[in-house]
């Protein structure tokens, strides 16, 4: 740790409230899947490619991020097909029109405790004034996939 930086949890921010070093790796992993995305251009091989991308990251996760997000992946594809799945800071996403509606963090990945399936504000999960975003796994059961299986369908609703 150099002296400009202070360390808080697992957690190293630099003291002058800057960028982490995951922070400008995440950012330079996202610009580089725009590259990418530009360079495929769009269509049908575009989609298949960005598909391939999120099944290949799946493939890496150790255990059990890789049981959750296959598991997600199932759901979003099965029960919201016109989700396109894509990368988003190098992690699997599901995209409404061109914008990330919900997307998984692996645990490994953010060297956190538990995974997360996140959901952005084009998802409509609105209930009142006050709803839930984000909701932490550190496994999958049955009884996950179900209420899994009930937040996309919300989620990803047409209007």
């Amino acid at each position: 740790m150099t002296p400009h930086e202070k360390k808080s949890g697992k957690r190293v921010e630099p003291a002058d409230g800057g960028w982490t070093d995951a922070e400008k790796a995440a950012m330079k992993e996202r610009a580089a899947e725009v590259r990418k995305a530009a360079s495929r251009g769009s269509g049908k091989q575009k989609a298949a490619a960005d598909a391939q991308d999120v099944l290949d990251v799946i493939a890496t996760m150790s255990q059990p991020d890789r049981e959750i997000a296959e598991r997600i992946h199932a759901i979003v594809t099965t029960e919201a097909p016109h989700l396109a799945p894509r990368l988003w800071y190098g992690m699997p996403a599901y995209a409404l029109k061109g914008k990330v509606l919900c997307f998984y963090l692996s645990a490994e990945k953010e060297k956190e405790r538990y995974g997360t399936l996140g959901f952005n504000a084009v998802a409509t999960l609105d209930d009142g004034t006050m709803w839930p975003t984000s909701f932490a796994l550190t496994a999958m059961t049955d009884q996950h996939a179900a209420l899994i299986t009930k937040l996309i369908k919300k989620a990803a609703a047409r209007p």
